[in-house]
């Protein structure tokens, strides 16, 4: 209840503070803080999974076996998918990327796990990693001829064709806000909603059964947003190397 009066108390903004794992100084840049540790733990829990599942490589695999298996069997089959061939070159990193934001985003479900990739600042690098590595890509692979991906030719006229090409070229820059947003904001708004259920369950006492029916199904719901979430920034990674790797319309 919020002091001097009635009502609740609820800051569901509280828990994506980033705060310092030793004392209550400042956070700099190199400082050892609880975003740091959780991301820490994403690594580790990923490793964990595809190192010691495939450790043992069984003619009939166990339960970790089958996991890691089959992450890397539809991680292979994604990237093959969507870029051909020639994108199955970059197949680690679009697999590394894709293992550490499901690793964070599953993390964060548990209670009282800080959700790293909540941040802009997390996702905003992934992003930028994505975007610089795509188009020294393009630019490796085609030269100029990679400016090919902003002009429309199949347009009827050359003024449409330029009024595209100004769209194109705004729409390319925005990709890493675009994508690093859809990331956090999802991740963001999933959490505040469960903190707000778990504030009116424990307002309510003994009649909290149904913010906790509520937090049951968001916990499940959110579970699904975590995979899909790390599912959507890796497609449009392949997305953008696909258009890298075969620009022009």
């Amino acid at each position: 209840m919020a002091e001097g009066g009635s009502g609740l108390n609820i800051h569901p903004m509280e828990q994506f503070e980033v705060r310092s794992l030793f004392g209550d100084g400042p956070v700099h840049w190199y400082t050892p803080s609880n975003a740091m540790l959780w991301m820490a733990l994403a690594v580790i829990l990923v490793s964990v999974v595809m190192v010691y599942g495939s450790r043992g490589r069984a003619l009939v695999p166990g339960r970790m076996q089958s996991i890691a298996e089959s992450i890397y069997g539809f991680s292979h089959k994604m990237v093959e998918d969507v870029t051909g061939k020639q994108g199955l070159k970059y197949f680690p990193y679009i697999m590394t990327v894709f293992m550490f934001i499901l690793g964070a985003n599953v993390l964060a479900l548990i209670p009282g796990a800080f959700a790293s990739t909540s941040h802009i600042a997390v996702t905003a690098l992934l992003a930028l990693a994505v975007f610089i590595s795509v188009t020294v890509i393009g630019f490796a692979r085609h030269g100029i001829g990679f400016l090919r991906l902003f002009w429309v030719a199949s347009a009827p006229t050359v003024a449409l064709r330029i009024i595209l090409a100004v769209i194109e070229l705004i729409s390319y820059f925005v990709r890493p806000l675009s994508h690093s947003v859809r990331l956090a904001g999802n991740m963001m708004a999933g959490h505040a909603v469960l903190k707000v259920f778990a504030g009116f369950a424990g307002a309510l006492g003994a009649v909290a059964f149904v913010p906790i029916l509520a937090i049951t199904a968001m916990y499940g719901l959110e579970l699904m947003v975590a995979v899909v979430q790390a599912y959507v920034f890796a497609i449009l990674t392949c997305v953008y190397l696909n258009d890298a790797l075969h620009p022009g319309h």
